[in-house]
């Protein structure tokens, strides 16, 4: 069957998901960090190198991770995430879409690697030159810290592991993952 997601009718008219509710009201969400302002998805497109993460299934036994940034069909971003699987050293990629929120200016997009499935992908900090980024999503288990270089120098980045803390991220369990 077709999952049902329930709405709750909010006293300014609105209506949100439980989810979204609840998430303002817990700590363990990020809904309350906002991306970043003013945003140009143009400056953002290209290739980024994953210089921290949190840990995941997805990219459990991946390191020299990389993302590319492009437009592609239908005004969608195409996202082309890879790395190199460490035990057998061949690579491995995946191609998602990304999109950005109509009429807004904001650095929060909605990235698919799984149609018809999309997750928030919220820039929380970014330089003035494009170069450095902190990406969470709605949840404080995930966080990329990525750069334009393929291996920042130390003290960079353990500038922006400390910002990651600083909003409360749990930088003890990073995993820095360019060899």
């Amino acid at each position: 069957g077709e999952a049902h997601i329930p709405l709750l009718q909010m006293t300014d008219g609105s209506q949100q998901t439980a989810f979204t509710v609840v998430c303002g009201m817990v700590v363990g969400c990020v809904e309350n960090i906002e991306a970043v302002t003013p945003f140009k998805i143009n400056s953002y497109l290209g290739v980024w190198y994953e210089q921290a993460r949190l840990p995941h299934s997805f990219e459990d036994g991946i390191i020299n991770p990389k993302a590319t940034y492009t437009w592609g069909r239908n005004g969608l971003i195409e996202v082309v995430n890879e790395g190199i699987v460490e035990k057998t050293g061949k690579r491995k990629r995946v191609t998602g879409v990304a999109e950005t929120y109509k009429n807004s200016d904001s650095g929060e997009l909605k990235v698919s690697f799984f149609r018809p499935f999309y997750g928030k992908y919220r820039i929380i900090y970014l330089d003035e030159k494009y170069t450095k980024a902190l990406v969470t999503s709605s949840t404080f288990d995930y966080l990329w810290i990525l750069s334009r270089e393929r291996k920042l120098p130390e003290k960079e980045l353990n500038m922006l592991v400390m910002l990651a803390a600083e909003y409360g991220f749990d930088t003890e369990s990073l995993i820095f993952p360019q060899k």
